[in-house]
């Protein structure tokens, strides 16, 4: 088929290096422009331009694909379908209504559930036991385009937002080429969403990545994982943010005010919670790298204040951890 791509970040370079690989013919890809990032401030490429260049494909960047000169330049190039995988605006009537087998989009989600811009995400802050991809027809809503095919995977108690994002950017990849199949021999039909069954995944803020140690464990492990690796759940302690990437449940308790250090593990410091201890295990302190938990809790004294949010101001500890 004659495809028009349309994706920006890593999630979707396996969809393009797919269609590729199978035989598609991918005329153009259609990718965000180049963004400064890093201190330096210097233009990064977007994963999906650097995988289009390494294959030999040409790259478009509009800065609004609602401009007339972008349009003009679709209808030159005749897609026969746009695939649209974690591109990052919302297509115009012109464009849905192009391509002859319409516009494709592979969304990281089991729809109806979790329609938005953080799926994965959510799936696992607020622990699903499964995910998966859906592809569908799109039209001028937010995810709300008839279903084609869908697939699943398992969400494990400790598995991480970068491990689903991962498992289901490759999975996803050969879905994509069997909807496209499907919807040549006429084996693939679209189903309409149930929209009454249906949940978003909005935006992560800053007041979303904050933990509340007056949460049940669970609660605040899947917060953990759900925001590894990025952007990272975070605690306000007397030496500023504290980012949090792994944590373990414990089966451990004490009878603490909620954010108090309660001991020490070779791995880490447990934490006082709603509901009991949990043990923390990777941290980032501000201004510093990536690390151990076990290593930045030698810093660590009981007794000591750390946790601004501990309910009445002061740090608890306990030798019984």
């Amino acid at each position: 088929m004659r495809i028009v791509f349309m994706g920006t970040p890593y999630f979707s370079v396996p969809s393009l290096q797919a269609l590729v690989k199978a035989g598609h013919d991918v005329c153009a890809v259609v990718t965000q422009p180049d963004r400064p990032k890093g201190r330096g401030h210097k233009l990064a490429l977007p994963p999906v331009k650097e995988a289009a260049l390494s294959l030999g494909i040409p790259v478009v960047q509009p800065e609004k694909v609602k401009e007339e000169n972008f349009i003009a330049t679709l209808e030159q190039l005749a897609p026969e379908v746009i695939v649209v995988v974690a591109f990052g605006q919302i297509l115009p009537d012109k464009i849905l209504a192009m391509p002859r087998y319409g516009c494709i989009n592979l969304h990281a989600s089991l729809l109806p559930k979790y329609r938005g811009a953080a799926p994965i995400h959510w799936s696992v802050i607020n622990g699903e036991t499964k995910t998966g991809n859906t592809t569908m027809l799109m039209d001028k809503g937010m995810d709300t385009g008839a279903m084609l095919l869908t697939n699943e995977i398992l969400i494990d108690i400790n598995d991480t937002t970068g491990k689903i994002h991962d498992l289901l950017s490759i999975s996803g990849a050969q879905l994509l080429l069997d909807t496209l199949a499907g919807i040549v021999d006429g084996s693939v039909q679209p189903v309409p969403q149930n929209h009454d069954l249906a949940s978003y995944a909005p935006k992560l803020t800053k007041e979303i990545e904050l933990i509340d140690w007056s949460w049940p464990s669970l609660k605040i492990h899947n917060k953990i994982r759900g925001l590894n690796p990025w952007p990272a759940a975070y605690a306000l302690s007397t030496d500023g943010r504290l980012k949090i990437f792994a944590s373990r449940l414990s089966e451990k308790n004490a009878h603490m005010l909620p954010g108090c250090i309660a001991g020490f593990s070779k791995d880490g410091f447990y934490v006082s919670t709603g509901d009991g201890l949990l043990e923390i295990t990777e941290v980032q302190p501000e201004s510093r790298k990536r690390m151990p938990a076990g290593i930045f809790a030698r810093g660590l004294q009981e007794g000591k204040e750390f946790f601004k949010e501990t309910m009445d101001g002061r740090l608890h500890s306990s030798a019984e951890a």
